[in-house]
């Protein structure tokens, strides 16, 4: 059973920055795809940013350039590096996995529902 446990989340004051990190106990699939999505109050969860097997990235456009995925695949752990943050970042992020990477996930985060994994997130508020 895959478990997935985000951690590094916070509040910071905008501009600031925060590295959050989702540690993995397992792989459900041989390739696999991890992403980080958020969710605000009153609004629906939304996909932030994506990372196959062999390292391809994906971001929604809100994100790019101010958000790093990664991960460490001897650790077992996803990363979300966030950088010049705003207020409308503010966010539960949750980690997930699912069995396979594309736009169509991170647009539609129920895409792969009933074959995903998700974590029970982690709280960041940006204040202006």
């Amino acid at each position: 059973q895959v478990q997935l446990v985000e951690s590094g989340g916070g509040s910071v004051q905008a501009g600031g920055s925060l590295r959050l990190s989702c540690a993995a106990s397992g792989y459900a699939y041989s390739s696999y795809c991890m992403g980080w999505f958020r969710q605000a109050p009153g609004k629906e969860r939304e996909g932030v940013a994506s990372i196959d097997s062999d390292g391809t990235t994906r971001y929604t456009d809100s994100v790019k350039g101010r958000f790093t995925i990664s991960q460490d695949n001897a650790k077992n752990t996803l990363y979300l590096q966030m950088n010049s943050l705003k207020p409308e970042d503010t966010a539960m992020y949750y980690c997930a996995q699912a069995p396979a990477c594309g736009a169509r996930w991170l647009a539609s985060p129920s895409y792969y529902y009933g074959m995903d994994y998700w974590g029970k997130g982690t709280l960041v508020t940006i204040s202006s």
